[in-house]
């Protein structure tokens, strides 16, 4: 299973079963767990856990130092879950003391190539990251986001659960749950009605949400009326409670 010129730390913690292709180097910090395959020419380093049946394309770097300059040796740490698919030319850095000490990927993740996770990044289950997908430090992004290819996200920003970003979009502010968003600067295109179709959604809770985005993005209404608008709309429409939750804890402001 594991390639004789991969290049196996004697602390490093190892599932039975785990493949290391050839000219891998892991570090001695390092578990992965079962059903994971690491492919060839990956360097794997740090404090750095990898759950279950992963599969890690040639040529990533995972578990690296962060690229902020108050970085000083702390033990911070990379935490892959499981079944994600982390292709070609990846880097996730470690986090730093400054935030929560850890860089977080969840499970069910389909990763495309070149895609960076600067440190302290929390990322949710289900989501797609396009080639090239880059995400600065502190970025939160919700379950089943959809980036497209080219995305850069500021750092701070958080991105809500079910929305999807245009090629090449620019995010310098949170974008909410369900949102369809592209450009530079980026700009709201109405929800993320076919993503939402997908996971099983009612068309009575698609058309609250839709109702919600018009609120918020068509009704010349200020944010803090627009908040209380939706919250009087979450009475009836409990899928709203994402977006209500999102709104009355954005700090750098929403995307609009």
């Amino acid at each position: 299973m594991i390639h004789a010129t991969a290049l196996i730390h004697p602390n490093a913690k190892l599932a039975a079963d785990v493949e290391v292709g050839a000219y891998s180097i892991i570090g001695e910090h390092v578990e992965i767990g079962p059903g994971t395959v690491v492919g060839p020419h990956v360097v794997i380093n740090g404090h750095t856990r990898i759950g279950a049946h992963n599969r890690i394309f040639q040529f990533c770097s995972l578990g690296e130092i962060p690229q902020d300059k108050k970085y000083a040796n702390e033990p911070t740490r990379l935490e892959i879950g499981d079944y994600n698919t982390i292709r070609e030319f990846c880097t996730f850095n470690l986090g730093t003391a400054q935030d929560v000490g850890v860089t977080r990927l969840g499970s069910h993740n389909w990763i495309m190539a070149y895609v960076h996770l600067a440190h302290d990044c929390q990322v949710g289950n289900h989501t797609i990251f396009a080639n090239n997908a880059q995400l600065a430090g502190h970025v939160e992004v919700g379950d089943y986001a959809i980036l497209g290819g080219f995305t850069v996200v500021h750092q701070f920003v958080r991105i809500g659960a079910h929305i999807i970003t245009g090629m090449g979009t620019i995010l310098l502010q949170d974008v909410p749950p369900y949102m369809l968003v592209s450009g530079n600067p980026s700009a709201p295109h109405g929800i993320n009605s076919e993503g939402l179709k997908r996971r099983g959604y009612s068309s009575a809770s698609i058309m609250a949400i839709k109702r919600a985005y018009k609120t918020l993005y068509k009704s010349g209404l200020g944010l803090a009326d627009a908040r209380a608008a939706i919250a009087q709309q979450l009475v009836e429409h409990a899928e709203l409670q994402p977006l209500a939750d999102f709104l009355a804890s954005s700090e750098r402001g929403i995307v609009r």
